[in-house]
Protein backbone atom coordinates (compact mmCIF):
# COMPACT_ATOMS: atom_id res chain seq x y z
CA UNK A 1 0.00 0.00 0.00
CA UNK A 2 1.46 3.49 -0.73
CA UNK A 3 1.57 6.00 2.01
CA UNK A 4 -0.36 9.06 1.42
CA UNK A 5 1.07 12.25 1.98
CA UNK A 6 -1.00 14.68 3.21
CA UNK A 7 -1.40 18.30 1.33
CA UNK A 8 -0.39 21.09 3.62
CA UNK A 9 -3.18 23.76 4.03
CA UNK A 10 -0.62 26.48 3.66
CA UNK A 11 0.33 25.63 0.12
CA UNK A 12 -3.77 25.05 -1.06
CA UNK A 13 -4.46 28.46 0.50
CA UNK A 14 -1.68 30.44 -1.07
CA UNK A 15 -2.42 28.95 -4.11
CA UNK A 16 -6.04 29.92 -3.84
CA UNK A 17 -5.77 33.59 -2.31
CA UNK A 18 -2.89 34.43 -5.31
CA UNK A 19 -5.88 33.23 -7.95
CA UNK A 20 -8.46 35.20 -5.65
CA UNK A 21 -6.51 37.99 -5.61
CA UNK A 22 -5.00 38.78 -8.75
CA UNK A 23 -8.07 40.18 -10.42
CA UNK A 24 -7.27 42.72 -13.26
CA UNK A 25 -9.26 45.03 -16.01
CA UNK A 26 -9.25 43.18 -19.38
CA UNK A 27 -8.48 46.83 -20.19
CA UNK A 28 -5.41 46.98 -18.32
CA UNK A 29 -3.93 43.57 -19.41
CA UNK A 30 -4.52 44.53 -23.35
CA UNK A 31 -2.54 48.22 -21.97
CA UNK A 32 -0.11 45.98 -20.79
CA UNK A 33 0.79 43.72 -23.71
CA UNK A 34 0.46 45.98 -26.66
CA UNK A 35 2.83 48.16 -24.51
CA UNK A 36 5.54 45.15 -23.61
CA UNK A 37 5.17 44.23 -27.15
CA UNK A 38 5.21 47.46 -28.62
CA UNK A 39 2.90 47.82 -30.49
CA UNK A 40 1.25 51.17 -30.22
CA UNK A 41 2.79 52.45 -33.67
CA UNK A 42 1.10 49.75 -35.16
CA UNK A 43 -2.36 50.60 -33.75
CA UNK A 44 -2.27 54.29 -33.93
CA UNK A 45 -1.58 53.74 -37.88
CA UNK A 46 -5.15 51.38 -37.99
CA UNK A 47 -6.69 54.13 -35.62
CA UNK A 48 -5.78 57.05 -37.88
CA UNK A 49 -6.96 55.67 -40.94
CA UNK A 50 -10.25 54.64 -39.11
CA UNK A 51 -10.68 58.20 -37.80
CA UNK A 52 -9.78 59.57 -41.46
CA UNK A 53 -13.29 57.61 -42.65
CA UNK A 54 -15.31 58.23 -39.66
CA UNK A 55 -14.51 62.20 -39.69
CA UNK A 56 -14.38 62.44 -43.28
CA UNK A 57 -17.35 60.94 -44.45
CA UNK A 58 -18.28 58.96 -48.30
CA UNK A 59 -17.77 62.10 -50.21
CA UNK A 60 -14.44 62.58 -49.18
CA UNK A 61 -13.43 59.05 -48.96
CA UNK A 62 -14.79 57.93 -52.44
CA UNK A 63 -11.68 60.11 -53.62
CA UNK A 64 -9.53 58.95 -51.26
CA UNK A 65 -6.57 56.26 -52.39
CA UNK A 66 -4.44 55.89 -49.16
CA UNK A 67 -4.06 57.48 -45.79
CA UNK A 68 -0.79 56.67 -43.88
CA UNK A 69 1.05 57.58 -40.50
CA UNK A 70 4.57 57.66 -40.40
CA UNK A 71 5.73 59.42 -37.11
CA UNK A 72 3.97 62.48 -36.56
CA UNK A 73 2.98 62.75 -40.36
CA UNK A 74 -0.43 62.12 -41.70
CA UNK A 75 -0.34 61.07 -45.56
CA UNK A 76 -3.50 61.02 -47.98
CA UNK A 77 -3.73 60.17 -51.13
CA UNK A 78 -6.10 62.01 -52.84
CA UNK A 79 -7.63 60.86 -56.18
CA UNK A 80 -9.80 64.25 -56.97
CA UNK A 81 -6.94 67.33 -57.22
CA UNK A 82 -9.66 69.67 -56.97
CA UNK A 83 -10.76 67.94 -53.35
CA UNK A 84 -7.50 67.97 -52.34
CA UNK A 85 -6.92 72.04 -53.39
CA UNK A 86 -10.07 72.33 -50.94
CA UNK A 87 -9.00 70.13 -48.52
CA UNK A 88 -5.95 72.28 -48.22
CA UNK A 89 -7.43 74.97 -47.10
CA UNK A 90 -8.43 73.33 -43.65
CA UNK A 91 -5.42 71.01 -42.74
CA UNK A 92 -5.19 72.70 -39.46
CA UNK A 93 -8.78 71.74 -38.44
CA UNK A 94 -8.92 67.86 -39.87
CA UNK A 95 -5.35 67.73 -37.50
CA UNK A 96 -7.53 68.90 -34.64
CA UNK A 97 -10.55 66.50 -35.07
CA UNK A 98 -8.30 63.64 -36.16
CA UNK A 99 -6.23 64.07 -32.45
CA UNK A 100 -9.54 65.03 -31.11
CA UNK A 101 -11.08 61.66 -32.36
CA UNK A 102 -7.91 59.47 -31.75
CA UNK A 103 -7.97 61.34 -27.83
CA UNK A 104 -3.93 62.24 -27.79
CA UNK A 105 -1.81 64.58 -29.82
CA UNK A 106 -0.81 62.01 -32.15
CA UNK A 107 -0.73 64.31 -35.86
CA UNK A 108 1.21 67.23 -36.46
CA UNK A 109 1.25 67.59 -40.33
CA UNK A 110 -0.51 66.11 -42.74
CA UNK A 111 0.49 66.02 -46.32
CA UNK A 112 -2.32 65.64 -49.42
CA UNK A 113 -0.79 64.08 -52.47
Amino acid sequence: MNPITPISTKDTNQKKSLRNNDHNKLSDLLKDFVKTNHLEEGLDKVNVREAWIELMGNGINNYTTNVQLKGDVLHVELSSSVLREELSYGKEKIITMINEALGKELVKTLVLR
